[in-house]
């Protein structure tokens, strides 16, 4: 069997931890892991190898988490746009054979049991094999509207309803027949598509022309032309909800699909603890809490206090701090909206940026100036470059730095240091097989990521 992860998302709902450049599924939360990660090893015991979709910016951060846990079975569907569900798993399961059973899962939900998790998907793999459609259908806990439910009569799926109200979704509650929707299906390749076929056949033609214009079957990249020409719609609209050969699993497998703060609360709140606290970091300052109940605090290098206050959500990061009340997590996206329109740049990245040689992340960003600490992983470079509004002076702190600049190469080893004036042509290349780390401090009248023009990139940017 072989897993589609989908790793679609804009990053909004938990802002500031995820942006755009890092959303939800690749921020590490829990042990050191990202939840993509933690997709992808939960479902190893079942399936054979992974297949990625991706959207073409989180290509190289996806591929360096895959590294991080040693995985070397997977493959890769690059969207230069998202045309949501239906039209992702298409593609990929064009590039399948028709009788490849395909468990597709989102890349950004938490499942705590992991052998509840596996005793459902033989169960789908079960009904999948006998050319059904099968869906997850997670035993709701609390009657809640914000998902889907599926009403069924034991395997059978009796009817997909939208999100509910308050008082509808306690009725489902009641009911005891009723499941949220979690997003995960199992079913064979060709079975998928000769139902998309027969209920979304703009879909399925489209996708089948955006996948001709891509002949390399380990790293699929579909044109952006022939993605636009694909209608965006879900699996759920397109499919699911308008077939006959629908099954559902129910099952109780310690499921969240950590779509708050709220959600994020409950999974670190201990029994034992008067807060929940997060730390970013090993080395994270302890909270000080007087008096105060039921927060949510996720800390990084600062020293957080708190006095005489409950029920408070605090995200501390290095270039944003998020207070709300733990009730009105939703309004995130309304924080976003407004952000993007003030400070864009917040919505889009972390001051920790991921590259595909290694990462950067800025100190010091000021109008004139910026500092940034660059580490370049070993047997990595950054590409042929230049610019028109900097000058740059790079000082190496660890391993050894391969400079070009123009027509001239040489080392620079830690504790030396080089300059590279506005307009001159330079890349930077770590030989060495340790990490590269360096201070690069950037002076000039315009010091944003777009004064770059790339003359040769290995990574085909």
């Amino acid at each position: 069997m072989i897993n589609i992860l989908l790793c679609g998302g804009s990053g909004t709902r938990l802002w500031p931890l995820s942006r755009t450049m890092l959303p939800k599924q690749f921020v590490r939360l829990f042990d050191g892991k990202s939840l993509f990660q933690e997709t992808v090893l939960r479902n190893q015991p079942v399936c054979s190898r992974s297949f990625v979709v991706s959207n073409v910016d989180q290509y190289f951060l996806a591929l360096d988490q895959l590294e991080h846990i040693s995985l070397s079975e997977f493959q890769f569907l690059l969207e230069p746009v998202g045309r949501n569900t239906a039209p992702a798993i298409a593609l990929a399961c064009l590039t399948l054979e028709e009788d490849d059973l395909v468990l597709v899962t989102t890349s950004d939900h938490l499942v705590k049991d992991q052998a509840a998790y596996e005793k459902a998907v033989l169960k789908a793999k079960k009904l999948a094999i006998q050319g059904n459609l099968v869906s997850f259908g997670i035993k709701p806990s609390y009657p809640e509207t914000g998902f889907g439910y599926i009403e069924s009569s034991g395997n059978n799926v009796l009817s997909f309803k939208e999100k509910p109200s308050s008082d509808v979704a306690q009725s489902y509650l009641e009911q005891g027949n009723y499941y949220w929707n979690s997003g995960m299906f199992c079913f064979k390749a060709g079975v998928f598509l000769s139902e998309l076929n027969k209920y979304a056949p703009d879909i399925y033609e489209a996708s089948i022309n955006a996948t001709i214009a891509d002949n390399d079957v380990s790293t699929i990249r579909p044109t952006l032309e022939s993605m636009q020409a694909i209608r965006d719609d879900s699996i759920d609209y397109a499919v699911m909800e308008k077939s006959d050969k629908v099954k559902v699993v129910p099952c109780d497998m310690g499921w969240s699909d950590l779509g708050s703060f709220d959600a994020l609360f409950d999974e670190v709140k201990t029994a034992s603890s008067d807060n929940a606290v997060l730390p970013r970091l090993d080395n994270s300052p302890t909270p000080i809490c007087v008096d105060s109940h039921n927060n949510l605090l996720v800390t990084r290098e600062r020293q957080i206090a708190l006095i005489d206050v409950d029920d408070l959500l605090i995200v501390d990061t290095t270039d944003a701090l998020l207070i709300s009340k733990k009730s009105s997590s939703q309004k995130v996206k309304q924080v976003v909206a407004e952000i993007k329109k003030q400070a864009p740049e917040l919505a889009e990245v972390h001051r920790l940026v991921y590259r595909p040689w290694g990462s950067y992340e800025v100190l010091v960003s000021c109008e004139k100036y910026k500092v940034k600490r660059i580490v370049v992983h070993q047997k990595s470079k950054l590409s042929l470059q230049k610019h028109f509004h900097r000058n740059e002076h790079w000082v190496v702190v660890s391993g050894t730095a391969t400079v070009t600049v123009d027509d001239n190469t040489y080392l620079v080893r830690a504790n030396e240091s080089t300059y590279i004036k506005m307009g001159q042509v330079h890349r930077l290349e770590n030989q060495g097989m340790i990490d590269l780390v360096m201070m690069e401090v950037q002076v000039g009248e315009y010091t944003g990521e777009d004064d770059i023009v790339r003359i040769d990139d290995m990574y085909g940017r």
